[in-house]
């Protein structure tokens, strides 16, 4: 797609946001983060790795979300959501993707990681991944997701969910 000079957005689940940074950081890519305190964390780490972020999420800061990622595609950059944050549940797709989606008229492209070392937050409502170093991690890209004018976002959730999951699996596969 980038071969293209196609402009996508990337959805990967919450709780692998942390090896996403580390694996394109300094690419040309904008990550949705809350406006919250651990977003506050997340938005500084991901800085330092030379990945921009947007602050806002569905419930605080939507409007102006949508209009700064608007404005990052506009510049250049892609954009990165993850369907399931700031809240939950864990990987339950949120329609706020696949209404971005197709009001930018843009495909959403599937992305996932895992690694053998890392720690895993049990607490959190994710089950956050924290990766370590010295070993090893994949990064699997899934096909990218069309949302037409008439399509039911449901459906595409559904699928979405399918797509995310399915190329989980295959990561957390080629790390066992």
């Amino acid at each position: 797609m980038r071969a293209k000079n196609s402009r996508f957005i990337y959805a990967f689940w919450h709780q692998r946001q942390a090896f996403f940074t580390v694996t394109h950081r300094g690419d040309a890519v904008s990550i949705l983060i809350s406006r919250s305190r651990d977003g506050d964390m997340i938005a500084d780490t991901i800085r330092l790795c030379g990945v921009a972020s947007v602050r806002g999420s569905s419930t605080r800061g939507a409007s102006g979300a949508v209009r700064a990622l608007m404005e990052a595609l506009g510049s250049g950059l892609d954009v990165g959501i993850t369907p399931d944050g700031p809240k939950g549940p864990a990987r339950e797709v949120k329609e706020g993707v696949l209404f971005l989606a197709r009001k930018l008229g843009l495909p959403i492209l599937p992305i996932t990681n895992a690694q053998s070392h890392k720690i895993v937050l049990r607490r959190a409502w994710d089950r956050f991944h924290i990766p370590l170093p010295f070993g090893r991690g994949a990064v699997v890209y899934g096909e990218p997701l069309f949302v037409g004018p008439d399509d039911d976002l449901a459906a595409k959730a559904a699928e979405l969910k399918v797509r995310l999951d399915a190329i989980t699996r295959e990561a957390d596969a080629l790390v066992a």
